[in-house]
């Protein structure tokens, strides 16, 4: 590899503008030197702004694809498109940062992993809330083994009236959803990287159209089109896992709920309990008492944290995606982790539609 990461962009909309490019554009072994979307005016706004001198732009991702100097591809479409682009570009062999979730549907899912296994190429997905500094700290607790064996979990996503009104999200053969696999999908994440369980074992869910019909909506980014919301407004589930562990997961746009919060999680096992209430909470018994420990995150940093304290959690991600690479690291969000993700989105949505558990199958 030389000195630089040359790194193209697919899809230069929202999360490409408001994540990806401005992190990348930080370190200093990095280059973006190709730019591709559908609206040619995207990828040339994009290429003027963040890519190199004489940077290339694209509006059909096969042609980004055939430049064999470019070493990692990072895939920020609508969710429908991110298994194929995936797919070709890990067999074009480039590594692939693809953004959240990893795809509609477990299946596609299942053809990403395989062809990062058959390519040797490093696949990563968008999952940058690992990189909070309190989900850090979690994280950190759980594998000194602070919470014994986690039981219990609650994976939390709730907005009362934050429906996004721009680009597809409102569209449900684009996205596969609405709330769950947008919101919803990180906080499952969370939850199950924290508890280290990856096997499922059944699932029940639960998705709702009740709000999504309101004209007077009081939404944070304006009134939705009650036409064009086609996905659930709000969706929950029950997961049990393998061994028992039970996670609740809520997943909302719109709901009449005061207290909410997203890219959170609870955890609960023999020893203690955490969440992220107003910071990081640890709970347990000590000396026959009970206790609450809750860490200041005002000096900005702490002991096992790697990097600049100061930096933003998509600034992490990529940092240590870019090393993952340039070191031949396993990148931090693995594929599996984010299949099974995708599975369990798609077990909800399965059971919400059949009113009956999902079991999955391994």
């Amino acid at each position: 590899m030389a000195d630089k990461v040359r790194i193209g962009i697919i899809g230069c909309g929202g999360i490409a503008n408001g994540k990806h490019m401005p992190s990348l554009k930080k370190l200093p072994n990095v280059e973006m030197v190709a730019f591709c979307d559908l609206v040619i005016e995207r990828a040339e706004k994009a290429a003027a702004q963040y890519g190199i001198a004489g940077a290339k732009t694209y509006t059909d991702y096969k042609e980004l694809l055939k430049d064999k100097t470019i070493d990692v591809v990072h895939v920020l479409t609508p969710n429908r498109a991110h298994s194929f682009i995936t797919v070709d570009a890990l067999d074009a062999g480039k590594h692939v940062m693809c953004e959240k979730p990893m795809a509609i549907n477990s299946v596609e899912a299942k053809k990403m992993v395989d062809a990062a296994k058959r390519s040797g190429k490093k696949l990563t997905i968008g999952y940058q809330n690992r990189q909070n500094p309190h989900s850090l700290y979690l994280k950190k607790e759980a594998l000194d083994g602070t919470f014994g064996d986690i039981y219990y979990a609650k994976a939390t996503a709730i907005r009362r009236r934050g429906v996004p009104t721009w680009g597809v999200f409102l569209n449900e053969y684009e996205q596969g959803g609405g709330p769950l696999i947008d919101i919803g999908t990180h906080s499952l994440d969370l939850t199950l990287w924290i508890m280290d369980n990856y096997k499922p074992k059944y699932c029940c869910g639960t998705t709702f159209h009740k709000l999504n019909k309101d004209t007077n909506t009081g939404n944070i980014w304006g009134d939705w089109d009650p036409e064009k919301f086609t996905v659930e407004d709000a969706a929950f589930g029950f997961v049990v896992m393998e061994n028992g562990a039970t996670i609740y997961l809520e997943a909302t746009w719109a709901l009449n709920y005061i207290n909410t919060g997203e890219a959170a999680t609870t955890i609960c096992g023999t020893k203690a309990g955490g969440d992220m209430v107003g910071g990081v909470r640890i709970n347990g018994v000590r000396n026959g008492r009970q206790y609450v420990l809750t860490p200041d995150f005002s000096s900005g940093g702490v002991a096992f944290f790697d990097g600049n304290p100061n930096e933003s959690s998509a600034e992490r991600e990529a940092r240590l995606w870019i090393d993952a690479i340039v070191n031949d690291k396993t990148p931090v969000v693995r594929p599996e982790q984010a299949f099974c993700v995708t599975r369990i989105l798609e077990g909800i949505y399965e059971s919400a539609k059949s009113g009956t558990a999902f079991h999955f199958e391994n």
